[in-house]
């Protein structure tokens, strides 16, 4: 195939300025990587973070993007797992030393060398990325276009959320019902669970998606539960959420904060906490949640609800992301 010398981008070149359309050198894969022409990238909120500058030490310049489906076109020395048209999802974590006490224990997701897609590492904002083989994913048929790419986060980090909870669990508590949320009820509804749906005050259109994909309960965060949670997943990025979801589970259940950001979380009395309720944070994915994750999505199997926008719309698919006018999940498309 032959390969342009030169591709759009959309560029990152400071924390709080908008992205600017680019036209830059189609990057060669190294040691280890294949070259990716990328038919779709998901914009997620951690997408947000980064160019807010809430997540300090991105690499900069930067394209931004980690929910990435694309087609390989190109192989680097040593990367013979993966032939050319393969189509893959490339996730959030990108590479890590495969040395450290984390990746020897099957938990590469904290490794202290990882480098991660669209932050540390150039992302899918653009026609072409590199990838390291090893961190690509082998996307079963039903998920090879582009409306699946935020699955490469948004189902993954949920996923990943999801099964820190007590595999006991029956009535289940999600806060902030964006792309994760909208994902996470049909992994949850297959398997039996209930639902209890908490939007932001006035979000009527999130409440009814939620109702839609199966919610035995919605309503907005300053409600209470109707009932004892058995367990709570938080995806907004609101640390007020945390004594709010406390207040809400029942004893021994566990609080999980899915999001890499969080405003700070306001003291509340130790008797929300008492009588063995947890918080715990989601950091990042491993391999095997890749693995398991699309395995399970393939019985399901999962359905998406999708706002497109040309690549060169990508500061507006931004701002109705932050201003809530995304009803599921956004999603730029290169095809």
């Amino acid at each position: 195939m032959d390969l342009p010398e030169k591709m759009r981008a959309m560029v990152l070149s400071g924390p709080g300025k908008l992205l600017s359309e680019v036209s830059i050198p189609v990057p060669r894969p190294g040691a280890g990587q294949v070259l990716i022409k990328i038919i779709a990238c998901g914009v997620c909120r951690t997408d947000l973070h980064i160019i807010d500058g809430e997540l300090e030490g991105a690499t900069l310049p930067l394209v931004p993007g980690h929910e990435i489906v694309g087609r390989v076109v190109g192989l680097g020395e040593g990367a013979n797992s993966l032939k050319t048209a393969e189509i893959v999802g490339v996730p959030w974590l990108a590479h890590t030393c495969g040395k450290c006490r984390y990746c020897l224990a099957g938990k590469e997701n904290l490794c202290d060398q990882a480098l991660f897609t669209g932050y540390t590492a150039n992302g899918g904002y653009a026609e072409y990325t590199v990838a390291y083989e090893k961190y690509c994913i082998r996307l079963p048929d039903f998920y090879q276009h582009a409306w699946a790419a935020h699955l490469l986060c948004a189902g993954l980090i949920g996923y990943r959320s999801y099964g820190m909870l007590d595999t006991h669990c029956e009535k289940i508590g999600i806060y902030g019902f964006g792309a994760a949320a909208h994902i996470l009820i049909q992994v949850a509804r297959f398997q039996d669970k209930q639902v209890y749906a908490f939007s932001r005050k006035g979000d009527l259109g999130a409440q009814e998606l939620a109702k839609k994909l199966g919610a035995t309960w919605t309503g907005d965060s300053s409600q209470p539960a109707p009932e004892k949670l058995d367990g709570a997943i938080i995806f907004a990025p609101v640390g007020e959420l945390v004594p709010k979801a406390l207040s809400d589970i029942d004893k021994g259940a566990t609080v999980v904060c899915g999001g890499i950001h969080m405003s700070d979380i306001p003291s509340f009395p130790y008797n929300l906490l008492w009588q063995e309720r947890v918080i715990r944070s989601v950091a990042n994915l491993t391999l095997k949640d890749g693995r398991d994750f699309f395995e399970l999505a393939s019985k399901i199997p999962i359905g998406t609800q999708v706002q497109f926008y040309q690549l060169s719309e990508a500061n507006q698919a931004i701002r109705d992301l932050r201003e809530g006018r995304v009803h599921g999940a956004a999603v730029l498309t290169m095809e």
